[in-house]
């Protein structure tokens, strides 16, 4: 966790992600990456030397319309004190039910961002945290390259102003593999995914060319997003 803290630390400098007095909701699918962000952005309260406090929350798509079990991050963030929220949504039911959804992802994606959003503005939060990590954002990339024929990722730090509020990733420097190791080391609670699409999108199929292609060049990726940040994407 402390190499975590590190990647994050260097993202909230660079990108001046925080301020004094932020109250910062961290949005907590209960994945890995969602659970170690939370976990680092407490420890760098404690030597970040910007006051901040956190809330975490959780928008539980309810799959199969039943409430997902999130007593293992309740658990975590009791632990932390760190007050914690979960919001009951029809997202899967909406997606899956009704609207029979052949790509759901990208609908999902909208809609637990506008519930996000709503949420934070509800708890009087001014910014919100998000797990994506370094190889979401070369996903990301090419999945906007060779899908959409445009150059372009998330931002580290993306101000809505519709919502008056500042979405950033901390964990934009992090491996997955390294993040992945840091839950095994702090045997860190996980609350699987239930969804139906789960390890079957576009984003899979690009996450598994990604890995094949670094088999045959170990920095390919790494080539990738050092172009991503020399390219001053309008985004970034």
């Amino acid at each position: 966790m402390q190499k975590m803290a590190g990647y994050a630390r260097k993202a909230i400098t660079e990108y001046q992600m925080i301020a004094p007095g932020d109250h910062i909701a961290v949005g907590v699918s209960g994945g890995k990456d969602s659970v170690v962000l939370l976990c680092a952005l407490h420890m760098l309260q404690g030597y970040l030397g910007i006051p901040y406090r956190l809330s975490a929350v959780t928008l539980d798509p309810c799959f199969g319309g039943v409430p997902g079990d999130y007593s293992a991050i309740e658990a975590l963030c009791s632990r932390l004190e760190i007050p914690y929220r979960i919001q009951r949504t029809q997202i899967a039911q909406i997606i899956f039910e009704e609207r029979k959804e052949t790509n759901p992802c990208s609908l999902c994606a909208r809609m637990r961002r506008g519930a996000l959003h709503d949420l934070c503005r509800e708890l009087g939060a001014n910014k919100l945290a998000l797990g994506h990590n370094w190889n979401d954002a070369v996903e990301t990339f090419v999945m906007n390259l060779f899908g959409e024929g445009r150059l372009g990722c998330f931002s580290p730090v993306t101000w809505l102003s519709r919502k008056e509020l500042t979405v950033i990733r901390p964990l934009i420097y992090a491996p997955e593999k390294e993040i992945l190791g840091a839950v095994r080391q702090a045997n860190l609670p996980i609350v699987a995914s239930l969804c139906p699409a789960d390890k079957d999108s576009r984003r899979q199929e690009v996450k598994d060319w990604l890995a094949k292609m670094d088999r045959s060049d170990h920095s390919f990726s790494k080539k990738l997003f050092g172009a991503m940040k020399r390219a001053h994407l309008s985004d970034w």
